[in-house]
């Protein structure tokens, strides 16, 4: 069964009162009564969408982009491909923001278990199978649905909506919203995954809250350490991948996606949008940029600071990251001017 999704969707709206809403600029040779119908990534939009360009590491996705709309920058409204009409503004993202909240008025206010009935602990719309195991103070919310063999622990929270396969754990205290979880999935104490992704248009006029949309996605067999949170993806969704072990105190922003079997040690932060491949290893205290992608059988350093794309299969330590050897040469030969210099 297709999941229904997280948030409702309003519209269609006319392309011109879009524009208007958002403050850009519509050309007057374009049809102000296309209708649009909802609001989606450049690589994702089709023919009835409008997306955004705002990050020009993406220009070869606008160049390709089957969007009926797409907010830019005049200096790169001439890159939009034939059939899409350049919506010019000098804040795209901040435009797409106000568009995405016309599209999702309702994905601003997480959506929790919405009990309706105080006295309930399982929603009478929530499906279990047999052999689930409730603890005490376990809360399971609107239309969830939980596979045969789980236990969720005490004062754990399954949100709306929210799927778990069979033969999972969910800790004492965990909280899961917005997220379709695989099977023998183990969730420690305190997790938090499906919160809100950190997105804000900045500016000076102050910061706009981006609304998130997209869904947390844990796939079969993943371990996912104490007090570790997950957020969300904006438009797209996170992903955690089949097998993938996640220690303690991590946090993994909004449209990571991580792939099969990787080991994740305590207190790393991957920002939005990194990718990582198959079994990659990111030692403790490592920090990931947003948008960069890590090759699969990479290996990286604790304390390492990932700033850009690192090819598969290397070994890679310091900030910014780089080839072990490297790494360990600069490390020697800093010891040894310091040497001389106490000599």
């Amino acid at each position: 069964m297709q999941h229904p999704g997280f948030f409702d969707r309003a519209g269609p709206f006319p392309l011109a009162e879009l524009a208007e809403f958002a403050g850009a600029e519509l050309p007057g040779s374009t049809d102000h009564s296309r209708r649009i119908e909802d609001a989606k990534p450049l690589d994702q939009a089709g023919p009835t969408h409008i997306t955004f360009l705002d990050n020009r590491k993406y220009v070869p996705q606008l160049r390709k982009t089957n969007a009926a709309a797409c907010f830019v920058i005049a200096e790169l409204a001439p890159q939009i491909p034939v059939g899409t009409v350049a919506l010019v503004t000098s804040e795209p993202y901040r435009a797409f923001a106000r568009t995405l909240a016309r599209f999702y008025p309702g994905a601003g206010r997480p959506r929790t278990a919405e009990m309706g009935d105080e006295a309930r602990r399982v929603h009478s719309t929530a499906v279990l199978e047999d052999g689930v195991t409730l603890e005490p103070g376990a809360v399971v919310g609107r239309e969830a649905r939980i596979g045969r063999g789980t236990v969720i622990a005490a004062g754990a929270l399954v949100g709306y909506r929210v799927t778990i396969g069979r033969d999972s754990f969910i800790g004492p205290g965990a909280v899961l919203t917005h997220a379709l979880v695989g099977d023998r999935v183990i969730v420690h104490a305190g997790v938090k995954i499906g919160q809100d992704g950190f997105g804000f248009a900045m500016s000076g006029k102050g910061h706009l809250k981006v609304p998130q949309i997209g869904r947390v996605i844990i796939q079969d067999d993943v371990e996912i350490g104490a007090n570790t949170t997950i957020d969300r993806g904006g438009l797209k969704d996170t992903i955690i991948g089949e097998g993938t072990k996640i220690d303690n105190l991590v946090q993994i922003g909004h449209n990571v996606v991580i792939g099969r079997h990787c080991v994740i040690v305590g207190m790393v932060g991957i920002s939005g949008s990194a990718e990582l491949g198959d079994f990659v290893v990111v030692g403790g205290q490592a920090g990931i940029v947003g948008h960069i992608k890590i090759g699969s059988g990479a290996r990286i350093a604790g304390g390492s600071g990932v700033t850009h794309d690192l090819a598969p299969g290397g070994r890679y330590g310091g900030t910014p990251a780089k080839p072990l050897v490297a790494y360990a040469r600069e490390i020697a030969a800093l010891k040894q001017l310091a040497q001389r210099k106490k000599d």
